[in-house]
């Protein structure tokens, strides 16, 4: 008996514009368009209709049509520094769902040296209503870009780097945090500390040069007498090692500090480390401080003093800084947003070792 070929399935319907789908609903283009921009005096019938076929097609509008015939694309610009520490990614993932929450969608970018221009240009050419930098840039680049948006006209945001000419600018307060660490610290009788990775850090390096600087300053110390780095021993390239090897050469030394001041807590953790190798306790013997309160400073035996970045005050008001701006006319003079750091007193720092 000769078999009877199936038929073949159709292949599914591929809907590439507005255009398509409406013949797909069977409605005029004009009727689908405006459903699918909310716009009255349409009889809830054809809306149920249209948004039906939506759900079950996953059709999508072309937002580059959208922004072609003029109407706001509803995109933010954000450009990283990078998306290798973790602060930094979750004040990226706070910033996108406080957007999303506002009916905002998100195009990001990693902010390469000498790139930087392309970066903006591509933003530009997408139509995004703002552009957020994230993290600590090569100065005359970014304030090069942020003069490209300001002749543009696009508003625009800073989120870290502080003191960049005509930038509006959210930054943590970081000297205010080494000023609240120190003041701990010399509260516990410290009057001599190892910088661990500060002296060789980026641009945030001169905020906590500043706090550090104040608080020893306001207890009658001089900031070369009272500190010591020896980060030049050391290529920075894994910060728990770097922390580590750091500060196994401040235990080699005949005149230790009492006390070691990370950039950060994977640097003050892998001190811990190498203290611990060195059969040091921490903090009877020498204190350790870290910065930006991550997760696994809590883990650690003995928990790790940091200071906490606050990011969702941070994020909250930058948010609503880059909202505040969108139709509103250009300000004269930057607008600049210090957020407030909180001291985080775990176990690895008590009172200093008697001489």
């Amino acid at each position: 008996m000769a078999k009877i070929p199936r038929p073949k399935s159709a292949a599914p319907t591929v809907l590439r514009s507005t255009a398509d789908f409406a013949r797909h609903v069977g409605l005029a283009r004009t009727t689908v368009s405006r459903v699918i921009n909310g716009q009255p005096g349409l009889k809830q019938k054809t809306i149920d209709r249209v948004q039906r076929a939506l759900a079950e097609t996953g059709f999508t509008p072309n937002a580059h049509a959208l922004h072609l015939k003029g109407k706001r694309t509803a995109m933010i610009g954000i450009c990283m520094e990078d998306l290798l520490t973790p602060p930094a990614v979750r004040k990226l993932a706070a910033l996108q769902r406080l957007l999303r929450d506002r009916g905002f969608s998100s195009l990001i970018e990693v902010f390469t040296p000498g790139a930087g221009r392309d970066v903006v240009r591509h933003f530009l050419s997408m139509r995004v209503e703002a552009v957020v930098f994230i993290g600590h840039f090569h100065r005359e680049e970014i304030e090069a870009r942020i003069a490209e948006l300001i002749a543009h006209g696009t508003p625009h945001l800073v989120i870290d780097h502080y003191g960049l000419k005509n930038a509006n600018t959210v930054s943590l307060d970081r000297s205010a945090g080494m000023v609240a660490l120190l003041n701990h610290l010399l509260d516990l009788g410290h009057r001599s500390f190892g910088l661990l990775g500060i002296a060789r850090a980026p641009e945030s390096r001169s905020d906590r040069m500043t706090g550090i600087n104040a608080a020893l300053r306001s207890r009658g110390l001089d900031f070369d007498e009272a500190t010591i780095s020896l980060d030049h021993l050391h290529e920075r390239r894994n910060d728990f090692d770097y922390g580590r090897k750091l500060a196994g050469n401040f235990m080699a030394l005949p005149q230790r500090p009492t006390a070691l001041l990370a950039l950060n807590d994977a640097i003050g953790v892998g001190a811990l480390r190498g203290l611990h190798d060195a059969g040091v306790k921490v903090p009877r013997e020498i204190s350790v401080a870290g910065f930006n309160n991550q997760d696994f400073g809590s883990m650690t035996t003995p928990t790790l003093t940091t200071i906490d970045q606050n990011i969702e005050a941070t994020i909250a008001t930058a948010a609503e800084v880059i909202l505040a701006q969108l139709g509103a006319p250009a300000r004269a003079k930057p607008l600049v947003h210090m957020i407030e750091p909180a001291l985080v007193v775990r176990e690895s720092t008590g009172p200093a070792r008697s001489a």
